[in-house]
């Protein structure tokens, strides 16, 4: 049996309110106010389609043996680097093994299935025994249109395999149509989109049915032997009416999640059939369709294996995690849609050594300390010289994952005065409960959040941009941990 094996999720935690966009540009864009319900999901400054697809990645590995990944597919439109293997990236602040195949699916909004469907193929092959594969986007709109209102950012993951599968995979069908909605150039920031109504009525209206009916005919099925039916459309009223036309009942049909997150672009069916695994039961089926220059559709059938799987984040959880933002001019900021004078100690060289980046990856990336083979003493980052001082022993590190490790504030500090996004900059001493400490920014938080014994979780985020040469530096940042 092969399929699914684990899920995981990840939206931000930040909610634009839709109406504050309105409020923002209704003066310019009065239409906006169509769609303007609700909120969407938006990043964080430190935030991009990479860290969003750690963190989904990470939760799809809670409580999974990782050393068993053979391959990582990474599937994102919006990737920072276009000569960079993100996958790589990933792979390595997960710390899977070195000899995984990485690959980066991309220029297509598809291009998860797709990388699902490639999963399943090399483990039918018996090529491959267990393969991750992520999806990720943040996209950007132009101020004072419908995308802007539309879109969202976020991230999902399945672990795909042939042991403890809680989703069996039964069959795929595949269209690809040359079906141009939108685009982006090679030297584009936003998307070129076409007239609305071609997108409804020679898009999703045709190609949707067409895959859906080609994998139930495959299959020998028809629509009352689904349980749920998962496919993107941010049009509320054509989402029903192409479930309706297909007769899929509402009851079957995944709501699209456009008033609590938009449509987080590559990632989006990934979500809405997350969000059905999550209400799922042993026996259902649940068909899934995505979109973009064609489409694949995915059929899978639960297992009892589902009551097992370990807690974890997912959708449901990551939806529930939200802070609302009212200021449209904050979100403008965040994804430097507007500048502002940062003062000169933004001046500052950001010149990454790429000799440095490589020989301290494991740090960098994968937050990689060490514990002393002779005391048992942990630290973080790892030195030849262990730090207890009843010890002292040369070259006795053994590496050891921080980044899952439980820890707590020991001082912080906000600072009003350096370079911030979203002053104050607020950072101070963490301290792991398994021993050793860092230094550490603090992200997703208020002054208010943050007080000494505070639990605090690492996440991997962006720690720079350098726009002269085009580089992201990340790092690892403390998240403290919401009151129960």
């Amino acid at each position: 049996m092969i399929g699914i094996v684990s899920y995981g999720g990840y939206i931000p935690k930040l909610r634009l309110q839709r109406m504050s966009i309105f409020a923002s540009m209704g003066w310019f864009a009065p239409a906006v106010m169509a769609v303007a319900q609700g909120e969407r999901s938006m990043c964080n400054w430190d935030e991009d389609s990479l860290t969003m697809a750690v963190a989904a990645a990470r939760d799809c590995l809670a409580g999974m043996d990782k050393k068993k990944v053979d391959a990582l597919y990474l599937c994102s439109t919006t990737l920072p680097f276009a000569d960079r293997q993100n996958s790589g990236i990933v792979s390595t602040a997960l710390n899977l093994n070195e000899n995984v195949l990485t690959a980066d699916f991309t220029a297509s909004q598809k291009v998860a299935t797709t990388g699902v469907a490639t999963a399943l193929d090399a483990l039918k092959g018996g090529e491959k025994k267990s393969v991750l594969v992520v999806a990720a986007d943040k996209r950007d709109a132009k101020t004072a249109y419908f995308y802007e209102m539309w879109f969202g950012d976020g991230a999902a993951s399945l672990l795909l395999g042939t042991e403890n599968v809680i989703a069996e995979f039964l069959g795929s069908y595949s269209i690809s149509r040359d079906f141009v909605d939108h685009y982006r150039g090679s030297m584009s920031k936003y998307d070129y989109n076409w007239e609305e109504r071609w997108v409804r009525d020679e898009g999703y209206s045709k190609i949707i049915p067409e895959v859906v009916n080609g994998l139930l005919k495959k299959c020998n099925l028809t629509p009352k032997d689904i349980s749920k039916f998962v496919f993107p459309c941010f049009f509320k009223r054509e989402h029903r009416g192409i479930a309706k036309t297909l007769g899929f009942s509402p009851e079957q049909v995944v709501d699209n999640m456009h008033e609590v997150c938009g449509e987080t672009g590559a990632a989006h069916c990934l979500a809405m059939f997350i969000s059905a695994l999550e209400e799922a039961n042993p026996g259902d089926k649940i068909l899934v369709a995505s979109f973009g220059q064609g489409s694949d559709a995915l059929l899978f059938q639960v297992t009892d294996n589902i009551k097992k799987l370990p807690a974890r984040m997912g959708i449901k959880g990551s939806l529930a995690n939200r802070k609302e933002v009212d200021s449209h001019q904050k979100f403008l900021k965040f994804r430097d849609l507007i500048q502002t004078e940062m003062g000169i100690r933004a001046e500052a060289p950001t010149q990454t050594a790429l000799t440095t980046l490589y020989r301290k990856r494991d740090f960098l990336l994968g937050f990689i300390g060490g514990e002393c083979r002779k005391c048992g003493t942990r630290q973080i980052p790892m030195h030849d010289i262990c730090v207890n001082p009843d010890c002292g022993s040369v070259y006795s590190q053994d590496p050891v994952e921080f980044a899952d490790t439980s820890a707590i504030i020991k001082t912080f500090t906000a600072d009003m005065l350096s370079v911030s996004v979203d002053p104050p900059n607020i950072y101070g001493m963490v301290q792991f409960e398994t021993g050793g400490r860092i230094l550490a920014d603090f992200s997703d938080c208020e002054l208010s959040d943050v007080n000494v014994g505070k639990k605090v979780k690492m996440a991997f985020r962006k720690r720079y941009y350098d726009k002269e040469r085009g580089f992201h530096g990340y790092f690892w940042k403390a998240i403290p941990e919401a009151e129960a």
